[in-house]
């Protein structure tokens, strides 16, 4: 399937893009991701996700291909369940454009996902995936307004990473559930309807 979103950030498009060359300063704005190894423009990570009671950990790789003329990047990622059969792969092309607030940046994600959350619809997906992108955004403000104080990445490998706190899972629960509330309301309108009328119905023919 296939989602677009779009956020902008407080900063001109050249500081922007310079932040989102430094994956490991960005990474950690992501919900629920941690990031495991970086060796060149290939890396491995974690991603854990949680629906109500039920957590699910997703541990994958992926790659990222830069072009500087267009200020533009896509990443190639793939990744299975560490605890179950699901698994994820997706080509996230993301741009920036100058904007009045800042840096318009622009994301296309082609998803391709198997197991529990497969489940939800295209339409709860993008619910989800909008909280997600709010929260990512809201980090990198955040990143953009604080000191740098960030090690340099020249020469880093998969081998000299230190080791990434494990962060805390996004919940999917928090994001689906005003979409599937939305999605049961006309059902449920529908129904109470129905009772109505029947009712109503009933106490003519008596």
């Amino acid at each position: 399937m296939r989602l677009d979103h779009s956020f902008t950030v407080p900063a001109t498009p050249d500081e922007a893009w310079k932040l989102f060359q430094d994956l490991r300063r960005v990474a950690p704005c992501m919900p629920g991701a941690t990031l495991d190894t970086l060796d060149g423009d290939a890396f491995t990570g974690r991603v854990k996700v949680k629906v109500g009671a039920v957590q699910m950990s997703y541990r994958g790789e992926g790659t990222v291909t830069r072009d500087e003329a267009d200020r533009s990047m896509i990443l190639d990622l793939t990744g299975s369940e560490t605890r179950g059969a699901g698994t994820a792969a997706a080509r996230v092309v993301a741009g920036l454009a100058t904007d009045p607030a800042g840096t318009l940046v622009r994301v296309r994600t082609e998803l391709d996902i198997t197991g529990r959350p497969a489940q939800f619809g295209r339409g709860i997906m993008a619910e989800v995936g909008d909280r997600i992108v709010q929260q990512f955004a809201a980090r990198l403000e955040e990143l953009l307004r604080a000191p740098d104080r960030s090690a340099p990445t020249d020469g880093i490998s998969a081998t000299s990473l230190p080791a990434s706190a494990e962060g805390d899972a996004v919940d999917l629960g928090a994001a689906v559930l005003p979409a599937l509330l939305r999605k049961a309301a006309v059902p449920a309108a529908a129904l109470v309807v129905a009772v109505v009328v029947v009712g109503a119905l009933r106490r003519r023919s008596r």
